[in-house]
């Protein structure tokens, strides 16, 4: 490279307002979930002042990180981060909550442990729960940081925004998008490749609702669509595989798209090689 370029770069850095590395809130979320649950952890607290001490070195972490973005912040930093740590019995119990019904939607799942030490569904909801946290007292930027690093390690993108209730189930979980003012109730199970997404991304909608509202009890099934800002799916309802939803269904319902199948049999092999399609 020259050194014209190297110099333009040069500037470009000294420019960034925030110095914080992505890794180190990724690295410090883990460490929360660490905290959390005990599957998780790497290390084991022989005695609760170990883990008292364990916790404080958390939040000094999250101070420090909070600190060096603290002029956008609409808090101090040390008042976010408290305000963080206030939060983690109430996340925690979600999170128990998620996990459980994990272990109760799959007939694969063998305890809570094997949940939350193996399931992406966990892993990107729990991600998920710490960045919303963080989003509702309106720092910038790190929400989004941890959702994509939970998008980048499971394949499930869930925008920090998002509304999301108790027992919430994502199962296998890869390809699921959830955007940034979809509401979801209790109670809801999604499978892979459901997009609860928008029917336009015109930047004019950037402060408009514009993502489904999903009701308790629903289950969606894999490759759903379901989109636009005005979009409910009322509660008990079944959403089927491949269904492409844009407007609103009630209570109880049952979406299903039904495609045409030709199935031929032949006792011939050699007849098997001439097919239509």
């Amino acid at each position: 490279m020259n050194s014209q370029f190297l110099e333009t770069l040069f500037e470009s850095h000294q420019r960034a307002k925030h110095q914080v590395p992505a890794s180190a809130m990724c690295k410090l979320v883990e460490g929360v979930l660490q905290l959390l649950f005990p599957p998780l952890a790497d290390v084991r607290f022989e005695r609760v002042e170990e883990l008292e001490e364990y916790t404080n070195g958390l939040k000094t972490n999250m101070m420090r990180i909070l600190t060096s973005m603290e002029p956008d912040l609409p808090l101090p930093a040390e008042e976010v981060a408290e305000r963080m740590m206030l939060e983690l019995p109430y996340i925690y119990d979600l999170l128990q909550m998620d996990a459980e019904a994990l272990l109760a939607g799959d007939p694969a799942a063998r305890s809570i442990e094997e949940v939350i030490r193996t399931y992406p569904g966990f892993k990107a909801v729990a991600m998920y729960r710490m960045a919303h946290a963080l989003y509702e007292l309106r720092v910038p930027l790190l929400p989004r940081v941890l959702t994509e690093y939970a998008h980048a390690r499971t394949g499930i993108d869930i925008h920090p925004g998002a509304q999301i209730g108790s027992h919430f189930c994502i199962d296998h979980g890869t390809g699921v998008v959830i955007g940034e003012t979809c509401m979801i109730g209790d109670h809801v199970k999604v499978y892979q490749g459901v997009t609860l997404g928008a029917l336009s991304v015109d930047k004019a909608m950037a402060n408009i609702k514009r993502h489904p509202t999903i009701e308790h009890h629903v289950v969606i099934y894999a490759g759903a669509t379901i989109l636009g800002g005005n979009t409910v799916v009322g509660a008990h309802s079944i959403v089927g595989g491949n269904v492409w939803l844009t407007e609103s269904v009630p209570a109880y319902s049952r979406v299903y798209h039904r495609p045409q199948i030709d199935v031929r049999h032949s006792r011939e092999p050699e007849n098997l090689i001439n097919f239509s399609i």
